[in-house]
């Protein structure tokens, strides 16, 4: 699987230091994209499917979700709700399990 979710705790924010994270938002909108390397995020509002271009699988998240993407992955995003997220490339793939 080259994408990962989960609902965080507050502890596992903190330790991450999720605030500090840079900020990203988009409007309703549907678009491909590629992972030059692994993206963690923490989603503040909206909602998103996700689906990996080569396979077909799909993740959904929402508020409250953190959410990591695997370098390499090629994915088509359907933005449903206006999205807000914090977003960190400094951890490695599976780091949020």
């Amino acid at each position: 699987m080259k994408m990962n979710k989960k609902i965080p705790t507050e502890e596992e924010l903190t330790k991450l230091k999720v605030k500090s994270w840079g900020t990203w938002s988009k409007e309703v909108s549907e678009f491909d994209w590629s992972y030059g390397d692994t993206e963690t995020c923490f989603i503040l509002d909206g909602e998103v499917e996700v689906t990996d271009s080569d396979t077909g699988e799909k993740i959904e998240f929402k508020k409250g979700d953190l959410v990591q993407f695997e370098k390499g992955l090629k994915c088509i995003w359907n933005v449903k709700r206006p999205i807000r997220k914090h977003f960190s490339f400094d951890l490695d793939f599976g780091d949020i399990e």
